[in-house]
């Protein structure tokens, strides 16, 4: 933090706190004036859905009202219906909560909290509704009315007072990691810094890029952002997607050549001294990109059967570096638009993705059954003693477990996070105690009632003000302004209370044991999987021949690499050393650049490229950590070979620049490659 930095900024945390205290104390007043039965939910509603950057809010509050529309609705469709067969009635609502949580999971975005809100909005409002079956409809309509009501208020202090647009924060990260990439692509193509250096600024982008993507997704509910600015972030973020893996190439093509093979051609080496030159340079002083690819397209050599493994080589590396100038060259031109807000339309493109700017994501529908299960088992549970005990107050129970659980699934380890929510809702408990039994009883007058609360909710407000805090934050306010249970008249009675925090607490205590149980899996397994999924994808481009874009292919690499480097401690070594250099991610997008080849290679070529593509499918479905079969390497030669010498000058390029990457990637520590030997081979 620094000092000369604007109070607003320097204090976003406390300002943030005292914008959601008044929009709660805002909707709580309202709440009340409209006689609301449950006032409260507007209150808590703020708290929930307020984000520090007003796009956030908006999104979420958005999703929310979404949210809870299709849970009331699902609710009103329920329990009429069902009143009379309790067990199928808690059997249907545990269901319907497993299946939302499915989707959420599946979904992954911040677009994911419809599908979960949907699901536990039915435990919510039907378990208590259980008694008074024939209200049920008034009951749904007042609970989407005081939350949508805690959501108009959220949104519009959040926009209106000091608000914080979503879309300098995303240029910020965008511009400091373009920044970070040009230092990158600088040292790669002066050969300098270690390979570690080298490897930890790599993994910083990949995880900074699954970041930016999270933030961006509420870049369309930001009404303070220029559309011109979200269409260009946009653009530019697709070529983010590519330009990591196009710098990994270059320093791969530069090790396989050796400083050797360099001081053999000056040219060469002096291109690359010029364009990590153009790279840092400001954009002022940038010769113009057409002149770098001039220089490039003058050190490309004549390739045919005879030529050696170091001219393959060094054609892969031109082609590379003419992507990271066209790339680079498209980011600049995006960011300039931009900043002077330009229509981003009128821009000449080098790059064009071919699947459009849909982000991709990774699933894992194996590991949201296992969270789905338990969601279930936990909620059925506490119906049943519920149920079995005739416990007045025990609704809570099956309420808590199924919003402990539908929370916190997307962790690696929930129970851990579910017990630490237990603990701060037992806090919640405590103050809420303090409140209805000796401080509350002694307000008559709403302003009272406002100063009494400021302490306690502004410091809430602080804490999910701050990343570290947030969710300590949350559960704080959502869980004190819920139990606090604020209406127009007083009517605390401390045995019903009780009765209703121990209900409350045996919901998320029945949650976390049965979670510990259904998810035991922890971070190693899920990276395994994780690895084993990139096999999977690289097989299934091989069946298809590459008939995938290559932004959208980067996309869900980097968005399983974002996931692996969180558990990169848990892999084996030798899918450690694939992670650091994003191996799987190049020979993905390599099979890809061969779908370019295919429509102008001679049928030969094809066959030849077609069997490798097959051989290699097999290979990476039946990889179990050892190693690529010696066959493969075989198998990637003979189609070298044969592509070396295909008339087709444009397709030949593109081809060579897949296979070469292929075999650096599945056998980077082979012998070159031998243009006679594989010649007869062939």
């Amino acid at each position: 933090m620094r000092a000369d930095e604007p109070f607003l900024v320097r204090h976003a945390d406390l300002v943030f706190a005292l914008k959601t205290f008044a929009a709660s104390m805002l909707a709580l007043v309202i709440a009340l004036a409209m006689d609301l039965p449950r006032p409260y939910w507007a209150m808590a509603t703020v708290y929930i859905t307020s984000q520090p950057l007003a796009g956030a809010t908006s999104s979420k509050a958005f999703f929310r009202v979404m949210g809870t529309l299709a849970g009331a609705a699902m609710t009103v469709a329920l329990v009429p219906n069902l009143i009379d067969a309790p067990e199928l009635l808690c059997l249907a609502i545990a269901l319907w909560v497993g299946l939302c949580l499915y989707l959420s999971l599946l979904d992954g975005t911040p677009r994911s909290y419809v599908f979960m809100l949907a699901g536990y909005t039915v435990a919510l409002i039907g378990f208590p509704s259980v008694s008074e079956p024939g209200a049920i409809f008034d009951t749904a309509v007042a609970r989407l009315e005081e939350i949508s009501l805690g959501i108009i208020c959220a949104s519009l202090v959040s926009t209106i007072v000091f608000p914080r647009s979503v879309a300098p924060a995303v240029a910020h990260r965008v511009d400091a990691w373009l920044a970070d990439a040009r230092r990158l692509s600088q040292v790669v193509l002066l050969r300098e810094g270690t390979s570690e250096t080298h490897r930890a600024k790599r993994l910083k982008l990949a995880t900074d890029i699954v970041e930016i993507d999270t933030l961006s997704t509420h870049l369309a509910y930001d009404r303070l952002t220029d559309r011109n600015a979200v269409t260009g972030l946009g653009e530019i973020r697709l070529r983010m997607l590519t330009l990591l893996p196009v710098i990994a190439s270059l320093e791969d093509r530069l090790a396989a050549l050796g400083e050797e093979a360099l001081r053999r051609q000056p040219g060469l080496k002096r291109l690359l001294e010029d364009l990590a030159q153009w790279i840092a340079s400001d954009v002022g002083a940038r010769q113009p990109a057409e002149r770098i690819r001039a220089a490039i397209s003058g050190q490309q050599a004549v390739l045919d059967d005879g030529a050696d493994w170091e001219r393959i080589i060094t054609t892969s590396l031109l082609l590379r570096l003419r992507e990271l100038v066209d790339l680079s060259r498209d980011c600049r031109a995006l960011t300039e638009a931009i900043a002077e807000n330009r229509n981003v339309a009128t821009i000449d493109l080098a790059f064009h993705s071919e699947a459009g700017a849909a982000p991709v994501r990774h699933r894992d529908r194996g590991l949201a059954l296992w969270s789905t299960a338990g969601a279930v088992v936990a909620i059925l549970i506490c119906c049943a003693f519920w149920i079995g005990t005739g416990w007045p107050d025990g609704a809570s129970a099956p309420m808590m477990a199924a919003v402990a659980c539908s929370f916190f699934a997307a962790q690696d380890e929930p129970a851990r996070f579910i017990r630490s929510f237990g603990r701060w809702s037992l806090v919640a408990i405590v103050v809420v105690a303090v409140y209805l039994f000796a401080v509350v009883p002694a307000i008559s007058h709403i302003e009272v009632l406002v100063v009494a609360l400021a302490p306690t909710f502004l410091l809430y407000g602080f804490l999910i003000g701050r990343p570290a805090t947030a969710g300590t934050g949350t559960a704080l306010a959502a869980n004190t302004a819920t139990l606090l249970a604020i209406q127009s008249t007083y009517s605390a009675d401390f045995a019903s209370y009780a009765n209703s925090a121990v209900a409350f607490f045996v919901g998320i205590v029945v949650a976390e044991i049965v979670t510990r149980i259904a998810r035991g899996v922890g971070a190693e397994w899920i990276a395994n999987r994780l690895v084993l999924s990139n096999w999977k994808s690289i097989a299934v481009a091989a069946e298809r021949r590459g008939k995938r874009d290559r932004a959208e292919f980067a996309g869900l690499m980097l968005h399983r690499l974002g996931l692996l480097v969180q558990r990169i401690a848990f892999l084996s070594e030798s899918d450690r050393r694939d992670t650091d250099s994003l191996v799987q991610l190049r020979i993905g997008i390599n099979i890809i650049d061969l779908r370019r080849a295919r429509y102008g290679l001679a049928a030969s070529t094809i066959a030849v490229i077609d069997d490798m593509l097959d051989r290699l499918a097999v290979a990476c479905r039946g990889y179990a950590g050892d190693g690529m079969p010696a066959e493969l390497l075989t198998s990637v030669d003979r189609a070298l070979a044969q592509a070396v010498k295909d008339p087709n000058d444009s397709a030949r390029e593109d081809a060579l620049i897949g296979l070469v990457g292929i075999r650096r990637g599945l056998f980077p520590d082979a012998p070159a490659y031998r243009p006679r030997a594989e010649s007869v081979a062939a």
